[in-house]
């Protein structure tokens, strides 16, 4: 073969490796069905739902149907995994989607079987002014109704990214992680809501034990009553271990320096004063220091970064093995990051379903432990073992 025809070989070798749909043809239909190795045996991914975008959450009803948010048509979907059925939800106010914008979060209220109260992120204003909110509102078949807002962050910006505005629930009150909205000194100055994790009673009312109520100090702007913790970037997952109560959260970094933390009261990340990262063009941030006396340090640092998104602590039966690992999306890593942490440290690390099924957005677990991930392929992928 001539030089010329080995480069053209070794390059559709390589589209084929890094794009293996990339050469299908046309009329092929896509596999509906992969089987997968893991360290602790062989594990089947089938499609389940497909003919969405940007699945960004996923949130099981006590029915065993699922709402299905997919963030850049700024969509809830009200899904049935076994039939393949698909319903959009009416009745709730007219999203901003662009860039990042659109859906973000939805979460099941701890009593919802007694209240029915859903609760949802979404961006809210204009793309030149745009924050995110949180609203609830309860399902009367696939129509949301008594729908109520109970938060604006102060996060407005011209910006398009760093919405994030994941929700956990601990203890009867609500917590809402919001992104730096791409303006990083906000971070630290607690004046607004940009960059901090935020915590309310469930009306969206603001409990008399958070740190920063009734604090001033002088020379700097009074802080923001809601304000939980700060000196976040851009979280993208947000779970409480249900058996030591423990609040974590993941956040991407810029260039590497995607982390794990724990989520403690009054606590500063150190976003932008610090960070196992660097600036898209290189270069130092912030201190050039990956710590500093008084900013928390990771329990886990991803360089370089994978873009997590989604976060669970795998608690099923299905996966025995996976007992108390976070399981994590990783968008650029095409795969699904499983961390073992004993002792509230990171032992082992397992790379799964690695490009198989796209960019993963989304992660949820049914009642019997089934794992479903939502894909940036429009697809929701349901695993079980083999």
């Amino acid at each position: 073969m001539t030089g010329t025809g080995s480069v053209v070989r070794v390059l559709l070798l390589s589209l084929v490796f890094y794009f293996p749909g990339l050469l299908t043809a046309d009329d092929e239909t896509p596999p509906a069905r992969h089987v997968f190795p893991s360290l602790n045996g062989n594990i089947i991914a089938e499609r389940v739902l497909d003919g969405l975008s940007q699945p960004v959450a996923i949130e099981f009803l006590p029915d065993g149907k699922a709402l299905v948010l997919q963030r850049d048509r700024g969509l809830v979907t009200l899904a049935d995994f076994n039939s393949g059925e698909k319903t959009d939800v009416e009745g709730l106010p007219k999203l901003v989607v662009f860039s990042d914008a659109g859906v973000h979060d939805v979460e099941l209220h701890p009593e919802f079987d007694k209240n029915g109260w859903i609760y949802i992120t979404y961006t809210e204003g204009q793309e030149v002014h745009s924050t995110v909110v949180l609203d609830r509102f309860r399902l009367d078949g696939a129509k949301a109704r008594d729908v109520e807002r109970i938060f604006t962050a102060d996060a407005y910006s011209e910006a398009a990214y760093h919405f994030a505005a994941r929700i956990q629930f601990v203890d009867g009150k609500v917590f809402v992680a919001i992104g730096d909205r791409q303006h990083p000194p906000t971070a630290q100055e607690n004046s607004n809501h940009a960059g901090t994790v935020v915590r309310l009673n469930d009306d969206g009312s603001v409990p008399e034990d958070n740190p920063f109520v009734g604090v001033e100090e002088e020379g700097r702007a009074k802080p923001r009553p809601e304000i939980w913790s700060y000196g976040h970037r851009d979280p993208q997952g947000f779970s409480l271990h249900p058996e030591t109560g423990v609040l974590w959260l993941h956040e991407h970094g810029p260039r590497g320096g995607d982390e794990l933390n724990q989520v403690k009261k009054g606590a500063n990340y150190g976003w932008p004063v610090v960070s196992y990262g660097f600036q898209y063009e290189g270069g130092p941030i912030g201190m050039g220091i990956p710590w500093k006396e008084g900013m928390e340090i990771p329990a886990w640092v991803y360089v370089p970064s994978i873009a997590p998104s989604d976060m669970v602590i795998y608690q099923g039966e299905a996966f025995p093995a996976w007992k108390d690992s976070f399981l994590i999306g990783a968008m650029a890593g095409l795969h699904l990051n499983r961390l073992v942490l004993r002792d509230g440290e990171v032992v082992a690390e397992e790379r799964l379903v690695q490009r198989l099924l796209g960019r993963i957005r989304s992660i949820a677990v049914d009642k019997g432990g089934l794992v479903y991930l939502g894909s940036d392929n429009g697809e929701v992928w349901r695993l079980k073992p083999e």
